[in-house]
């Protein structure tokens, strides 16, 4: 028998939700399966949109930005903090080539981007901890400008400013569409494929999305 569930909000913020187990027991793993494989069935019936989705953390570093708290100040040095670790990564992805090449470059560089984020942190009056590090990051769909990536882990750039339970800030590093005066970088159709292209693109692709999100998160939550 199917195990009752209610559907609420992410306590998170994350204007996404979850699934609240109602039954004893929860859901089956046969149970988790066919729903997983329902979804995941939609998805592929949208021309190739879930190969696409599958695809593209192979080829892209994000930057992820977490303030210390959602109060006016925080989120004020959350921004300053953003935009001197991009000036200081722009230089980095001078003439890189592909994603591996690019976290290779900031992995060597971690030590003084930490430094170049505790400067600024002190120089704005602040005496919060930071942490810069590279991680796999399980992103909701995110959305900047014309450009939509949808739910899944990406490699990422991740500071952490103190306690990091503030809105986050976040971009793409590789491809460059975020980096100041970069140089010498690829465009994202040179490192996309045509199909990753035009899934990333937001027109008409809202429904898509809002599936492949759902997909993702039974992944992440119920098989991990």
């Amino acid at each position: 028998m199917w195990r009752k569930h209610k559907l609420s909000m992410d306590p998170k913020g994350t204007g996404f939700f979850s699934w609240k187990k109602e039954g004893k027991n929860g859901w089956k793993l046969w149970e988790k399966a066919i729903v997983s494989g329902m979804l995941l069935a939609v998805l592929f019936s949208f021309s190739g949109f879930a190969g696409a989705c599958q695809q593209l953390p192979e080829n892209i570093v994000r930057l992820h930005v977490l303030a210390n708290s959602d109060s006016a100040e925080d989120q004020a040095l959350k921004l300053q903090v953003r935009d001197h670790i991009l000036k200081q990564v722009s230089p980095l992805m001078k003439g890189v080539s592909n994603k591996e090449e690019a976290l290779e470059k900031l992995q060597a560089s971690l030590g003084e981007l930490q430094q170049a984020a505790e400067e600024k942190i002190r120089q704005q009056g602040y005496s919060y901890s930071v942490r810069v590090e590279t991680e796999q990051v399980y992103f909701p769909t995110r959305t900047y400008g014309d450009v939509t990536l949808p739910a899944g882990k990406y490699d990422a750039l991740r500071v952490v400013i103190g306690k990091g339970e503030g809105q986050n800030w976040w971009c793409m590093l590789f491809p460059a569409l975020c980096l100041p005066a970069a140089e010498d970088t690829p465009e994202m159709e040179e490192v996309l494929s045509p199909g990753e292209m035009d899934a990333v693109h937001t027109s008409g692709y809202e429904l898509r999305f809002k599936i492949w999100e759902i997909y993702e998160w039974v992944r992440e939550n119920w098989f991990s």
